[in-house]
């Protein structure tokens, strides 16, 4: 850890400093500011938005700066207002700017001034550019032992593209530094105290700045958490088994409907006829449709939970046979698997995941590669369990992985569903537990991202929580999406036409997760 950091605006940075008075505060002339505000461009216009400043290397605040581009939506009503709102999309590498204007009709929007960042390295702050490397490897959902390396490759170009054109900011963009950006932004604005709405990795940063300024937290809300001791390898190979899961999850459904869509009678013989359609499409791909495309449908439509239907007639329509020219099951598979492939990997995203130690030793992931690739190949499994450019990591962080935990600010919420897949299950009562959180489980739900994301139960719960204080209970539970309603066997009653539209409408409507 850096021995002179400032945590909370004061530092003792020097010996020479008098008994009888504090030194002076390296950061008075970032928190002193001024900040002019304007309306911001193009879809943002009706959001106010202004630049700042603040060290690059907090460790050494007379140093180099860079810019910190923020946003801002007032509270619509003025005689309620509670103070500001922070918020954070996740990514990492998400820009934050937009989150005002959606956030700006809910409950929240009419007490609080609704703050957007973009964080350090992203959109309009100081950019952290990488050059983009080559493809290299073929994606392929279960590539062969020889392709192995081929990622491996891949992983260490696009490590190296990164650091030759990163210039002298990389290694000081961090969780931690985005944490005192926030901070910065506070003291800027003039507040004693922000409150918090983080999402996906916004959670992770939300318990950092808690963690190092917990006098400077009211209240937080962290949604759809990720795993405190998953930083960060862990954290994505979790993501596969997840997958996995719902899938499995839906192959029992499916099973108890086997007079609907002949599928089999159990998960067993469900997940069977699932792997009869994967190595079909593997020697004879339908148009673009090959087993890579499937395995990732097969990962996206079993997490939404009112896709169900859709899935099982996508099965059941590839089993069949179709043709390219008539292939509905294979193109209403191509929109879920699509929406798999926008939810890798972006940005910033290769540089703050590799603020914690990875393994080095290529066997092991090759030893996970194959073993994912036979157990989690649906949604993508296998690029959670391959080299990634952190294995090749070209700089040394100056400091280590922040260690959450709270000490002194407000008891908060975090909301996790239990299908989600990009933050699972168990991150949501682990992040909970570590922080004393009180914990909304979201049953039978693989969206990630709910608040504002219309469920009506969590929009109600948090806004109670973050308007007027109260506290859900210490555990408590709202209801996912409904499944369809496709009878059992023995009852009467037929499953939905497969519809391509309708399960395009309701991924373009998943509210949050959804958003660009």
């Amino acid at each position: 850890m850096f021995p002179a950091l400032v945590l909370g605006g004061v530092a003792l940075l020097t010996a020479s400093a008098t008994a009888s008075a504090d030194p002076p505060d390296p950061l008075v002339g970032f928190h002193s500011q001024p900040v002019k505000w304007a309306p911001c461009e193009g879809k943002l216009a009706k959001l106010e938005c202004a630049t700042l400043v603040a060290p690059l290397d907090y460790a050494k605040p007379a140093g180099d700066r860079i810019n910190l581009t923020i946003s801002r939506k007032k509270a619509a009503a003025a005689d309620r207002r509670r103070g500001v709102l922070f918020t954070n999309p996740g990514g990492p590498g998400g820009s934050g700017l937009g989150l005002p204007l959606f956030l700006g009709k809910s409950e929240l929007g009419q007490v609080y001034d609704v703050i957007g960042i973009d964080p350090r390295g992203v959109g309009g702050s100081t950019a952290l550019n990488c050059r983009a490397a080559p493809a290299i490897a073929a994606p392929e959902s279960r590539p062969a032992d020889s392709e192995f390396g081929k990622w491996a490759a891949e992983a260490r170009e696009a490590e190296e593209a990164c650091q030759k054109s990163s210039g002298g900011i990389r290694q000081f963009i961090s969780t931690a530094n985005t944490a005192r950006d926030m901070d910065v932004v506070r003291a800027v604005l003039g507040e004693a105290k922000i409150n918090y709405l983080g999402y996906s990795y916004g959670t992770y940063l939300g318990a950092v700045y808690g963690t190092l300024f917990p006098n400077r937290l009211d209240r937080s809300v962290l949604d759809s958490a990720v795993h405190p001791e998953w930083i960060w390898h862990e954290q994505f190979r979790q993501q596969a088994v997840a997958y996995r899961k719902d899938v499995e999850t839906w192959a029992a459904w499916a099973g108890e409907r086997n007079e609907k869509f002949g599928l089999g009678r159990s998960r067993e013989e469900v997940l069977a006829e699932v792997e009869k359609v994967a190595a079909k499409l593997h020697a004879t791909p339908v148009g673009e449709h090959n087993r890579s495309s499937f395995d990732g449908a097969m990962g996206v439509g079993a997490r939404y939970r009112p896709l169900w239907s859709d899935l099982a007639s996508i099965v059941m329509k590839l089993r069949s046979g179709e043709q390219p020219a008539n292939a509905e099951g294979a193109k209403a598979a191509q929109v879920l698997a699509r929406t798999g492939l926008d939810e890798l990997r972006s940005g910033v995203f290769d540089t703050v995941t590799c603020e914690s130690d990875w393994p080095t030793d290529l066997h092991n992931y090759y030893e996970d590669m194959r073993m994912f690739r036979d157990r989690y190949p649906y949604g993508f499994g296998i690029v959670r369990a391959a080299p990634m450019t952190c294995t090749f990591r070209s700089f040394t962080p100056p400091e280590p992985p922040v260690k959450i935990g709270r000490n002194g600010y407000p008891v908060g919420v975090v909301v996790q569903s239990e299908g989600d897949t990009q933050t699972q299950y168990a991150s949501g009562p682990a992040m909970a537990r570590r922080l004393g959180h009180n914990l909304i489980t979201v049953t039978d739900e693989g969206k990630h991202g709910l608040y504002n994301g219309g469920n009506k139960c969590v929009d109600d719960k948090v806004n109670r929580y973050l308007v007027d204080g109260g506290l859900p209970g210490s555990s408590s539970e709202c209801a996912g999406d409904p499944r369809p309603d496709v009878p059992k066997d023995g009852q009467a009653g037929a499953a939905p036409a497969l519809s391509p539209e309708g399960m395009q409408a309701y991924l373009d409507g998943r509210g949050f997760s959804s958003r660009p």
